[in-house]
């Protein structure tokens, strides 16, 4: 950080989420210099004041799973109410026609779409690989890199199509070398290691049903040798788990564990369906869970056990899911249904609004391996979402940090990403929404165009 940065107090905020910045923030470069008080003035010089007296301000949200891809083919008719394995056979059938273009533009709506919901770094698990798509990875980290957010993407795979038991069709399934060559490319050119790093890989085989045991097993060595993280789908249905125990002999935990992936180096997306021994070893191994409660319930797939396996000690993160399970790529509306959802299980006292902000924030951080986000601590990194109450749903609201989820904000007005402000009004800084979306609407209509061309032969 140069000493010469200017120094700015966000001050006087509504609201905050960390009770000893509720006089606001000092932030210096990309990293917060001071948290102050409540009716103080900062003790050191600044040099400009923002005043957020009308905002509530939170750490920046940290989404920890989702497929941008999806913006494409969200209430796409033929998947209509259907549970997970009916409803990815339709799609995959749609997602195989996926070219470059279609794929920069989805990644680009998918993280305009987060930011404006206050979400500073964002996630993607891409898996699909068509015959036309070549640079789907290398898309998405430019494309973050132009929107000047924070993106942690995972080299997605399946080697295992319908010919050898898999669900995915043939044309998207790759040969384990040619995954790994590319992965290992990916982590070179792309992975930033320094605090701050604004671009992240991962390694993320698609699930245990789409890729061999040998894919599984090189990729935790591949991970261990490299020192990045990895992500998969895991007991997300019953389904799943009747799958796994016909095919392997286990359920979908002891699989991984056999694969050397529990471990602390991996977060798990939907992680729905463990017992008590599985909670207690997630916890052992420090292993994290993308919890995805919008996805879950329209697939209806069941509860994620939150409260017990963040009580074992397995960080406990907050994501979107893709855009076909959920049909919005909204960390601020995914907060408020994680407290709702969490309540059919638990009890109000448990999941409060307070812990799923922390799920959204340090718990998402954690599991991306992440200490310098998701706070408002000094040192840590300038990214913050500040949302305004001036909608009637908030009328009448007497706290502030509650109404955020209990009456349903849905957009930041102020988002800052490494101390840059990347949204202001609620308006995502140099981006035409209108034209983003016409380009949108037109690479969704060509991509379902492909399946009608192909029915028609």
């Amino acid at each position: 950080m140069s000493r010469t940065s200017p120094v700015l107090w966000i001050r006087d905020p509504l609201a905050c989420s960390d009770p000893a910045a509720r006089g606001g923030l000092l932030i210096q470069g990309s990293r917060i210099l001071e948290k102050v008080a409540a009716g103080s003035q900062p003790r050191q010089a600044y040099d400009q004041a923002w005043d957020a007296s009308r905002h509530v301000l939170l750490p920046g949200l940290v989404n920890t799973h989702h497929h941008f891809y999806q913006t494409l083919t969200r209430a796409y008719t033929p998947a209509l109410n259907k549970p997970l394995f009916p409803w990815l056979t339709t799609l995959y059938d749609v997602w195989a026609g996926l070219d470059d273009e279609q794929m920069q533009i989805a990644s680009e709506l998918a993280m305009v779409e987060l930011l404006q919901s206050g979400c500073t770094t964002v996630a993607d698990h891409h898996y699909v690989f068509s015959g036309a798509l070549r640079q789907a990875i290398d898309c998405q980290a430019e494309t973050a890199q132009r929107l000047g957010v924070r993106a942690a993407l995972t080299r997605g795979s399946m080697s295992v199509g319908r010919e050898q038991g898999g669900l995915p069709p043939q044309s998207v399934v790759q040969d384990e070398k040619t995954i790994l060559d590319d992965s290992l490319r990916l982590i070179r050119r792309y992975h930033q290691r320094e605090d701050g790093a604004m671009v992240t890989i991962a390694l993320a085989p698609c699930s245990p049903f789409s890729v061999s045991r040998e894919l599984m097993r090189e990729s935790a060595a591949l991970a261990q040798r490299e020192d990045v993280r990895l992500h998969t789908h895991l007991a997300e249905t019953e389904d799943e788990t009747a799958y796994c125990e016909k095919l392997f002999g286990m359920r979908p935990l002891d699989y991984l564990e056999e694969q050397d992936w529990l471990s602390d180096r991996t977060w798990l997306a939907h992680g729905i369906h463990f017992n008590d021994d599985e909670v207690r070893r997630l916890g052992q191994a420090g292993t994290g869970i993308a919890h995805c409660p919008s996805s879950n319930m329209v697939l209806g797939s069941g509860l994620c056990r939150t409260i017990e396996l963040e009580a074992a000690g397995a960080p406990v993160g907050l994501a979107v899911d893709g855009s076909a399970s959920n049909d919005h790529s909204n960390l601020a509306q995914e907060m408020r249904q994680a407290m709702l959802l969490g309540r059919l299980r638990y009890a109000p006292g448990q999941v409060t609004h307070e812990a799923v902000i922390r799920w959204a924030t340090q718990g998402s951080a954690r599991c991306l391996g992440r200490w310098d986000i998701g706070g408002l601590e000094v040192g840590q990194q300038a990214d913050l979402a500040l949302f305004t109450l001036d909608e009637l749903r908030f009328s009448g609201a007497e706290n502030p940090l509650a109404a955020l989820l209990l009456c349903g904000a849905d957009r930041a007005d102020r988002v800052m990403v490494a101390g840059q402000w990347r949204v202001i009004d609620g308006q995502p800084c140099g981006i035409d929404l209108q034209e983003l979306m016409q380009r949108h609407q037109q690479a969704a209509r060509r991509l379902r165009d492909k399946v009608l061309d192909a029915a028609a032969v």
